[in-house]
């Protein structure tokens, strides 16, 4: 059978997208509460990440590991509760990630251009 190395990836690469995505949630809610607390503006927010490449490569990363993440989970709904066919699951799960990794990295471009 194809599908058990397969599916065993997929099972692999959605536990490391999650090691990788909850330092990076804590430490964007973080940022979220320092900045609300700070009184910071949007605008004075993008002043200090303009050509941050610190903050374009954390922000770019969460990009990634979230697409990535999500898109496997929503193949496994879609396969599992809607008993959907893996390879039409597959399709749609890889154009959700594409539309979020799109959207985004132009989000993660607009905070640092």
């Amino acid at each position: 059978m194809m599908e058990r190395p397969i599916e065993a990836r997929l099972f692999a690469i959605q536990r490391v997208t999650a090691l990788v995505l909850a330092p990076l949630v804590l430490v964007h809610l973080g940022l979220i509460l320092w900045a609300v607390e700070g009184g910071l503006t949007a605008a004075e927010i993008l002043g200090r990440t303009r050509g941050s490449l610190v903050w374009t490569a954390f922000y770019g990363v969460f990009v990634f590991a979230a697409a990535t993440h999500g898109a496997i989970g929503l193949r496994n709904i879609l396969v599992e509760w809607a008993r959907m066919a893996r390879p039409a699951a597959a399709k749609i799960s890889l154009g959700v990630a594409s539309i979020l990794l799109v959207l985004g990295l132009r989000a993660v471009w607009a905070v640092f251009a």
